[in-house]
């Protein structure tokens, strides 16, 4: 295993520290993603099993996604940066947004999903895997 995976949101005051290896990394570009971001896409590393450190409180926003499962969104109340997510029918996964990381080049995504809601001008590389929805075995 490498160094652990440390990141947080811009002002410091939410931080995560975790010592496993993701088991996903994507660029996702549903609707959802695209108003969090402020962009065409999020990024995301998706870890198993992995029992993050997690200093500081986050403030939680809930969302059903389209297979209905519950998405909680983490992010800094005060500086309102996003920073990981946790589903509740699957507890076992804890997601972080790829640019929370310390050191974001450590991001190697994998594939791109929900590319059937890509915007024109978003540009993801065109080597990439793409999936409609999420790939079947996520």
């Amino acid at each position: 295993m490498s160094k652990p995976y440390t990141g947080g949101c811009a002002c410091g005051a939410v931080r995560y520290e975790i010592a496993a290896e993701p088991v996903f990394s994507n660029d996702c570009q549903c609707r959802d993603c695209q108003r969090r971001s402020g962009t065409g896409h999020g990024s995301y590393m998706t870890f198993a099993g992995a029992n993050p450190k997690l200093s500081g409180e986050a403030k939680l926003w809930a969302l059903a996604g389209d297979s209905a499962n519950i998405k909680s969104h983490g992010f800094c109340p005060t500086c309102g940066s996003p920073v990981y997510l946790t589903f509740g029918t699957m507890p076992e996964f804890f997601t972080i947004h790829a640019a929370s990381l310390d050191d974001p080049n450590r991001y190697v995504p994998q594939v791109v999903t929900y590319a059937m809601r890509a915007l024109p001008w978003d540009h993801v590389d065109p080597a990439l895997p793409k999936f409609d929805k999420m790939p079947p075995d996520m």
